[in-house]
């Protein structure tokens, strides 16, 4: 026997995305070939908590009768590793962390696709780890790297994101097991045979350079009034472009040239200004309220998406269950302002603010469910009619005038103004936490500083350490300490 070298697999993939079957059909072709294979899996605590991992040894040479059979070893070790599958980039990124990448050894094989962390979920503001950077660090620890967009290349080829990345196994040709073996593991195992074989071949293209993939560009939203978006700076148009088609879908064309005349008096402003106030606008034109959950709910991608991560075959029944415990919070947003106002009086008298809501379940997979978050997502219309737009377009109007005023004092200032806009997110208690904290910093630091027309060299530190405190601590005690601290104009400081 030659001195073949064991190769050794790590595959971390998600719930739904068919890890299991990706380390089968690897199994399987091995034995196809009388190559000596051992295959183990660890669960992982939950989908984002860790995915779950598969690890794989083999011997690229059949053992002749009366060898020695080898060794193999059950989890992988730090540095060791010949191949990794990496189905998320964050996944990919946590394998190079744990030292399973080494650039001499490991050849990578990641889908540049997210699905979010907890800890980018639960942040207050923007928590999402920068692309750039996750790519960066996937291309610098492994000796080759084949990095591409799975579910992408999975959904053109109406196949699982498990077959796309056995095809880019397949390309590397370090494991000894050609396309064609895969093709015969996969027909043997007679479960969508066509779609997974196109997968595989789909991935084996991208991998071996055969096929390009490309980021499809976002469509712009046509204006009414055309050209208004090319009158801003080339610098802010990627924001512009995607702010646009945001705040078309989620109101209308009209709602957008609105949006684009409130940019205009920061137009000819600081650049770095400009796109924070484009940014933060779009969010806050764009708030969360009951029609825009019901809008995403029904997404024709979303329940694709479902479908994808449970592996349901094409003929299966997926039953998808929304859960929902309106409030008054969440009614009032869509009364008018009188009955609105009526209702939050009474919430906030009873106690009934935060401890007060009707639990619903709504199975948005039959034709009745789907109906009724179909009609509640129909009322964009009423809008502008209900409590919380009013409130809302008021809000964004003192914002504006507040970071416009400070950029007279200063420009780095007027930055950290506007970002303080990130704070106001979501609805309901988390709304009323985040604008509560803004309204502290605003009336009790910044506005007092505008007033007095005059801004000290620390103040710009002293808006971002509060904004970072409300942020670290939405329930106010980390951003109780810094307003204390602060020496705000007008006052005196305590001997």
């Amino acid at each position: 026997m030659s001195e073949a070298k064991t190769v050794k697999i790590l595959i971390c993939a998600m719930g739904g995305e068919g890890g299991g079957v990706l380390m089968n059909w690897i199994v399987n072709a091995a034995w196809r070939k009388s190559y000596p294979v051992q295959a183990t899996s660890v669960p992982g605590v939950a989908q984002r908590t860790g995915a779950t991992t598969y690890y794989i040894e083999l011997l690229p040479e059949a053992v002749p009768p009366g060898a020695v059979k080898p060794v193999f070893a059950l989890i992988p070790t730090a540095g060791e590793v010949d191949v990794l599958v990496a189905t998320e980039a964050a996944e990919a990124a946590r394998a190079a962390g744990n030292g399973f990448i080494s650039p001499n050894r490991t050849h990578l094989i990641a889908s540049t696709s997210r699905v979010y962390l907890m800890p980018e979920k639960m942040a207050m503001t923007d928590g999402r780890v920068d692309d750039d950077e996750l790519a960066d660090v996937m291309a610098k620890s492994a000796h080759k790297s084949v990095l591409f967009d799975a579910n992408e290349a999975a959904k053109e080829a109406g196949a699982i994101v498990n077959a796309i990345m056995l095809g880019a196994v397949a390309a590397t040709g370090v494991i000894g097991i050609e396309l064609d073996d895969f093709i015969d593991a996969i027909t043997d195992e007679g479960k969508a045979v066509e779609s997974n074989i196109a997968g595989l071949r789909s991935g084996f293209e991208i991998a071996s350079g055969q096929k390009k993939t490309e980021d499809q560009p976002d469509n712009v939203v046509a204006l009414s009034e055309a050209g208004t978006q090319s009158k801003f700076p080339d610098s802010v148009q990627p924001v512009l472009d995607h702010a646009t088609k945001r705040l078309a879908d989620y109101q209308n064309e009209a709602y957008v040239a609105s949006y684009l005349n409130r940019l205009e008096n920061f137009k000819d402003r600081d650049s770095d200004l400009l796109e924070v106030v484009a940014k933060q606008l779009a969010l806050r034109m764009s708030y969360e309220d009951i029609i825009r959950v019901a809008q995403a709910k029904i997404r024709a991608e979303r329940f694709e998406r479902i479908r994808n991560e449970t592996g349901a075959n094409a003929d299966d029944i997926v039953i998808v269950t929304e859960f929902f415990k309106p409030g008054v919070a969440e009614i009032s947003d869509l009364l008018p302002s009188g009955l609105a106002k009526s209702l939050i009086a009474w919430g906030e008298k009873n106690n009934k603010m935060d401890n007060f809501g009707f639990g619903m379940e709504v199975k948005t997979s039959t034709i009745t469910g789907f109906l009724k978050l179909w009609s509640l997502a129909k009322l964009k219309w009423w809008r502008p009619k209900s409590n919380r737009w009013q409130v809302e377009q008021a809000n964004i109007e003192d914002w504006l005038e507040l970071v416009e005023s400070a950029s007279v004092l200063n420009v780095n200032f007027a930055v950290e103004v506007a970002e303080l806009a990130r704070l106001i997110k979501g609805y309901g208690s988390t709304y009323r936490r985040g604008m509560r904290n803004y309204s502290r910093i605003v009336e009790e630091y910044v506005r007092p500083l505008v007033a007095a027309g005059a801004v000290s060299g620390e103040a710009t530190e002293q808006v971002r350490r509060a904004r970072d405190a409300a942020t670290s601590d939405p329930d106010g005690a980390d951003l109780n300490k810094i307003l204390s601290d602060i020496q705000v104009p007008g006052t005196i400081a305590a001997e």
